[in-house]
């Protein structure tokens, strides 16, 4: 079998082709061109002759445009990535009769409300990025059946930028750190993202019924502020050497620090539709997150 993984650099890419390896041939592309395979996103016909080319049964898209902020003065190319090229892959699947998997993001919600988000709920994206991964999901969901969605929420993992390797730095740097306590949401591993994945193209392959749209997300909830203290706790407790302490973390609201984009007060998401469907457990957050600080301190 052969699975085509698309963004191989990213977080989630990076473990997919560690996840996907026990099930066939992984062929992995990054952002550019490598000999006559493209996995650019926005280059359409190249990304088309590339899956003819390669005829992979299962397609992995774990490429996007994720600059939330940017998105706002990008929006024709983050369309393009996100919007436009997941219907594009799907319709190529289609033409193979091969699965698609795809990643969302709770950003499609408006993040009101305190409960978690179910996949049926109304979708109305307050930002630029949140519009153009609705519109991936929506382009796919038009063009093939044998798919899988994937929203998540707060990605961060050992290889590439998020989150934990950012609270690290600027706690080493800084004199004082100010972090938001009014979005809630759970980190979500890169890693459980991978393995979840292998699991559930396992089942599908098996069972062509559970195709459709997950929310996939670490258990548990917190805010940023209280992810960047658990963060800095564990830091502290290996020996790092931080000039802010957990305890002098700054909680402040989200109109304390604008940005381009807005973003979503509520960004729980709930999972239980994933984990009756394919049998999964999803690990609560904090330790997801410490067994990943444990790796880069390593």
């Amino acid at each position: 079998m052969k699975l085509l993984v698309l963004g191989k650099n990213g977080q989630v890419g990076w473990e997919l082709r560690r996840s996907l390896a026990p099930l066939g041939e992984v062929i992995a592309l990054g952002s550019g061109s490598e000999g006559d395979l493209c996995g650019d996103l926005s280059q359409f016909d190249a990304l088309r002759a590339t899956i003819r080319a390669i005829r992979p049964d299962v397609i992995v898209n774990a490429g996007a445009y994720t600059a939330v902020d940017k998105a706002e003065s990008e929006p024709e190319r983050a369309m393009a990535i996100n919007g436009i090229a997941p219907g594009v892959l799907a319709e190529e699947a289609a033409r193979l009769d091969a699965w698609l998997v795809h990643y969302s993001t709770d950003y499609v919600f408006d993040g009101s409300g305190c409960a978690p988000w179910r996949e049926a709920d109304v979708t109305a994206p307050l930002n630029t990025y949140g519009r153009t991964k609705l519109a991936g999901e929506q382009a796919i969901q038009a063009a093939w059946r044998k798919h899988l969605i994937f929203r998540t929420s707060w990605v961060y993992g050992e290889h590439g930028n998020n989150f934990i390797k950012t609270m690290l730095r600027l706690a080493q740097e800084r004199d004082s750190l100010n972090v938001i306590d009014d979005q809630i949401g759970a980190p979500t591993g890169a890693d459980l993202i991978a393995d979840v994945t292998a699991s559930a193209i396992r089942k599908a392959l098996q069972d062509d019924t559970v195709a459709g749209l997950y929310h996939l997300a670490g258990a548990g909830e917190t805010s940023w502020f209280g992810y960047a203290r658990h963060v800095l706790e564990q830091a502290r407790e290996r020996g790092v050497a931080l000039r802010v302490q957990p305890e002098q973390i700054g909680a402040i609201p989200t109109s304390a620090y604008p940005t381009p984009a807005q973003r979503p007060g509520n960004s729980r998401l709930d999972t239980s539709k994933l984990r009756a469907t394919f049998g999964v457990e999803l690990p609560e957050w904090r330790d997801s997150v410490t067994s990943v600080l444990a790796s880069l301190r390593s």
